[in-house]
């Protein structure tokens, strides 16, 4: 198990939670170095002064806030420690919401939450309450120089916590709006019904990242000193007559389900056009 990176407590009323915060995330991204072309070495990073024209070592380094052009004040571990802010060590519960009210686009990072000892019975207690009511609980958490909203609510096994993105962090100015267009709706049955033969139950493990396994067959082919051959790409349909790639769609999901599930007629209902945004 990784080490916590926050300790602290959930206050629920009058109780009083002792919990442990872990990522419960990590990036597979393939990362890259960067090397000198002509000899293949290593290139490194540093920081560099321009008043004083050398190298800066991290013992001379200090963290500051840049309050007007060039004007810095500095700001040190003590002075965040200091800050009176009870979300550094406590997570208060404020209030319970329906977790499908809350927009996606507010998710920002999960986290598991885990129980020390003594707090094991109003652990399992609250994490019983959310499931019964089929609610989250919303409240506030300090990580990394910064005061977070967030959610709890419960996993298969433990507490979540989902850092959330505050209002003014969601960009709403100029958002691109949806056309309205007129569907029939023959069209849109056609549609619903192509979604209800493509609905199944979310399983995360039918997924992986094909880029990920291609990158690194490609790496390795390279590193075995291979001739990597580029895979041409189909080009992408084009939708011309919207009826005759629905119906395309509904005959191929037909045999990609079993025989059973593939005998349902599409439907033929009237050209009536209704107006639609997408």
């Amino acid at each position: 198990m990784p080490r916590p990176i926050w300790k602290g407590a959930i206050t629920f009323g009058m109780i009083s939670i002792p919990v442990k915060l872990y990522g419960a995330t990590e990036s597979k991204d393939l990362a890259f170095n960067m090397l000198h072309k002509p000899d293949r070495s290593r290139l490194k990073q540093k920081r560099w002064c321009p008043v004083d024209d050398r190298e800066v070592f991290q013992d001379e380094i200090v963290r500051a806030y840049e309050y007007t052009k060039d004007r810095y004040v500095e700001v040190t571990d003590e002075d965040i420690e200091s800050l009176p802010v009870p979300s550094k060590h406590t997570i208060e519960l404020t209030s319970f919401v329906k977790a499908a009210e809350i927009d996606p686009v507010y998710f920002e990072r999960s986290y598991f939450l885990e129980a020390d000892d003594v707090g094991a019975k109003p652990y399992a207690l609250l994490m019983r309450a959310l499931k019964t009511k089929q609610v989250a609980a919303m409240a506030k958490v300090a990580l990394r120089n910064k005061e977070s909203l967030c959610v709890l609510r419960p996993g298969e096994n433990v507490l979540m916590l989902e850092t959330l993105y505050y209002p003014d962090e969601i960009r709403t100015a100029d958002l691109p709006e949806a056309p309205e267009v007129l569907v029939s709706s023959q069209e849109l049955t056609m549609a619903l019904t192509l979604v209800e033969m493509l609905e199944e139950p979310f399983d995360p493990k039918k997924y992986r990242d094909e880029y990920r396994v291609a990158l690194l067959d490609m790496i390795e082919a390279k590193a075995n000193g291979q001739e990597v051959v580029a895979t041409p790409e189909a080009p992408l349909p084009k939708t011309v007559d919207l009826m005759a790639a629905l119906k395309a769609s509904l005959e191929a999901a037909k045999k990609a389900k079993p025989a059973a599930e593939a005998e349902t007629p599409a439907p033929d209902e009237p050209k009536e056009e209704v107006a639609v945004a997408f």
